[in-house]
């Protein structure tokens, strides 16, 4: 499992860093937004923990921004005990909060708990397609679906969002964070014409004028 913390206080990163290392997880960490975002382009962690306050942001814009929209699994972390950033924190979708100081048994506890109930969610099978969310592989009728770079992260942005439309707008900017290109809507139509004669026609569902959709039947 691979826990990324995102914090900016050094004693805090390396006593965290031997809990997790002695308790099997794959540990990493970033100190400030710009290059968590940089690293969240090219790895999906099984787990986040964010601090609230970052030399360039704050977390919960991060969260708001980025980590939501991965649909990672995100506990807080910070020094503030106001009930009032307790409060937004887990109404905009985080699964936990700890307020500092903290015991280290205490928030691995939250994680594996957090942990142990995302794990089943993280492979979907929709008719005779699997998608392994965590590997980053899809399987059609049992087979492993050769599929570019791109087309994997447009895959993994439906499946984290399934039974919701991802609009044509979003998958515009994803593709400029991705790989720095300013694409139009027909280029975008090519790409999910590309996925489709690789994975069927069923999969995917159009929703014209507005974007795209996997449905978990």
């Amino acid at each position: 499992m691979n826990i990324l913390l995102v914090e900016d206080n050094l004693s805090i990163i390396k006593g965290l860093e031997y809990a997790f290392l002695k308790n099997n997880y794959n540990f990493s960490y970033k100190t400030n937004v710009k290059d968590t975002i940089t690293y969240l382009k090219d790895n999906r962690p099984n787990l986040i923990i964010l601090d609230v306050s970052l030399p360039d942001g704050n977390g919960f814009d991060l969260y708001e921004n980025t980590i939501k929209l991965l649909s990672i699994p995100t506990i807080f972390l910070t020094a503030r005990d106001c009930e009032d950033d307790i409060v937004k924190g887990l109404n905009i979708g985080a699964e936990d909060y700890i307020t500092k100081p903290f015991s280290s048994k205490e928030l691995l506890a939250r994680v594996n708990k957090i942990l142990m109930r995302f794990q089943k969610k993280n492979i979907i099978k929709i008719d005779n397609i699997t998608f392994d969310i965590d590997k980053m592989i899809l399987y059609k009728d049992g087979q492993k679906v050769d599929l570019t770079s791109l087309e994997l992260k447009l895959i993994n942005l439906l499946f984290t969002n399934v039974d919701k439309v991802v609009t044509r707008s979003m998958i515009l900017d994803k593709i400029w964070e991705w790989t720095g290109n300013d694409v139009d809507d027909h280029t975008i139509t090519v790409y999910f014409k590309r996925i489709r004669e690789k994975v069927g026609d069923n999969l995917i569902t159009t929703i014209k004028g507005i974007g795209y959709r996997v449905d978990e039947k």
